[in-house]
């Protein structure tokens, strides 16, 4: 998938603009604070109705403006393409694709999916728990569609154990709850466990071409390993009363990652954990490409920033080499590195504003 036209209006410090993008590559320049990385969560806003930098949207809205808009053309394999239009403001979410109205964000995924490098993709290795599920589960929604009712049919029964234990109901009120929380957590347990045996080799390439070492990646489902989830259920029972919420599950799955045998939250770099994030995106890109899911789209704002110029050769290698969109800022558009990019469609943000190179 591609996106081609692209409009946005009134957001962040972009007032106005119409663009044209290239299919394969899109080189974006300017100096600091003009605007490069506004263009680029305007686009990555498109397909997941939030930004990559904060998880505030009233914080897109530009100053004085009483909402925003992003629109699109995107270009499907098969050639047919769709509009797909958000309007955002204080009172909330307006979302169309093909001319309809679409009720929820993960029907906005499968029109224009988008994944993003930016200078903060160390936090999916530093942070905890939530980021590495939001990261694979993307990935499984994109294979298995399938996945997201599972996921919400899980959450529902969640939902309501945990609000029956915060009321200190009774344990068979409480209880009551089990047989459909086991049946969708087991059914999606078992979706992340078969999306991961084919993700982990992936990224363990991509980190072998980026940073030289093994990545390795170990999938936790949220409940000790030898047991099955009904008897990590049972088994966290007194812990579930006395915290009031559901202490076993695959909302507590986790994703261990170790580079070159270290633990990688702690024990590398600032540098190597971004270049360990990078791999794991452009791994699952990867990934989900040979399952036969749509292309996504891929972001990658100041790719220069915390590596040397060896390491942001590899990895300008490894985006040339992606078969779907790409976006790349840079404060530099001459770098001898980025020369690498293939004949990208280049335009330069000042103060907002954005001009197409020609």
């Amino acid at each position: 998938m591609s996106l081609g036209r692209f409009q946005i209006r009134d957001f962040r410090s972009i007032d106005a603009a119409e663009l044209e993008f290239d299919p394969r590559c899109n080189l974006i320049s300017g100096p600091n604070a003009s605007g490069k990385t506004s263009l680029l969560e305007a686009i990555y806003f498109l397909g997941r109705g939030r930004s990559f930098r904060t998880p505030r949207n009233d914080a897109l809205i530009r100053t004085g403006a009483h909402d925003l808009l992003v629109t699109g053309r995107v270009e499907a394999e098969s050639g047919r393409p769709t509009a797909v239009g958000i309007r955002y403001g204080r009172d909330g979410f307006e979302v169309r694709a093909g001319g309809d109205s679409l009720h929820g964000l993960a029907e906005l995924a499968t029109v224009w999916p988008v994944q993003a490098i930016d200078p903060e993709v160390h936090q999916l290795v530093e942070q905890g728990p939530a980021e590495r599920r939001r990261y694979l589960d993307w990935g499984v929604f994109h294979v298995e569609p399938v996945f997201v009712s599972e996921w919400r049919r899980y959450q529902r029964a969640l939902k309501q154990r945990n609000a029956a234990l915060r009321a200190q109901a009774s344990e068979s009120e409480v209880r009551a709850w089990d047989p459909e929380l086991l049946s969708a957590g087991e059914s999606l347990a078992e979706r992340r466990r078969h999306y991961f045996r084919r993700l982990q080799p992936a990224v363990a390439t991509v980190g072998e071409q980026l940073l030289g070492a093994a990545v390795e990646l170990s999938l936790h489902d949220g409940w000790p390993q030898g047991e099955s989830f009904a008897e990590a259920l049972a088994r966290s029972w007194a812990r579930d009363v006395e915290r009031g919420s559901t202490q076993a599950g695959p909302h507590r799955a986790d994703l261990t990652i170790r580079v070159g045998g270290l633990p990688a939250r702690h024990r590398v770099s600032r540098g190597q954990q971004k270049l360990t994030a990078a791999s794991m995106l452009i791994g699952q890109l990867r990934c989900d490409h040979a399952q036969g899911s749509p292309t996504a789209a891929l972001l990658v704002d100041d790719p220069a920033a915390e590596l040397d110029f060896a390491h942001l050769e590899r990895l300008v290698d490894l985006l040339v080499a992606l078969p779907g969109q790409l976006f790349v800022t840079s404060l530099d558009p001459a770098s001898r590195s980025l020369a690498r990019l293939s004949e990208p469609r280049r335009f330069h943000v000042e103060r907002g504003q954005i001009t197409r190179l020609l």
